[in-house]
């Protein structure tokens, strides 16, 4: 499984269910990577899609404790081990971790690629992911050359775990 994430300089990435940067480059990264193929998100960054519909062109599988939870156009899975499940047949690089926290949390030990756009701000947050630079499990294997959007400055970044 590969991962997708927006992080700021402290790894936020996001406050109160709302993403905190939004790039145009953002989106059409995530459209080259993740069409044709499957996503995965928790139940909270489903419903923050517009319209609450499924990524077109994408298997959507949507990660929810809730029960009752269901919508048109989506696979829905209540644990982990039933997320695994449903993807154990497909290549890891078909499968794509988009968000948030908990979805992020809960299956980042599964994942062994993450494409990070980094972005040089420090955002009043309170999601966050693990920081990859600190961890010993991770290795930065590619960096963009520096990339601005108004006042932001970013970069898309590749990690792969080590093994």
């Amino acid at each position: 499984m590969e991962l997708i994430v927006t992080v700021d300089e402290n790894w936020a990435i996001g406050k109160n269910g709302l993403s905190l940067a939004k790039l145009p480059a953002e989106y059409r990264n995530r459209e080259k990577l993740t069409l044709g193929n499957t996503v995965i998100m928790g139940r909270k960054t489903f419903l923050s899609l517009p319209q609450e519909q499924p990524l077109y062109g994408r298997e959507n599988i949507v990660l929810s404790s809730r029960e009752d939870f269901s919508k048109k156009g989506i696979t829905v899975a209540h644990s982990v081990e039933e997320v695994l499940g449903l993807v154990e047949d497909r290549p890891g690089d078909e499968i794509f971790v988009c968000g948030g926290e908990g979805t992020y949390k809960a299956l980042l030990p599964h994942c062994d690629v993450a494409h990070v756009l980094f972005v040089e701000m420090e955002y009043d947050a309170n999601h966050y992911m693990e920081n990859l630079d600190k961890s010993e499990e991770w290795e930065l294997v590619e960096e963009s050359d520096e990339q601005t959007y108004f006042d932001m400055t970013y970069y898309f970044r590749k990690y792969v775990r080590v093994r």
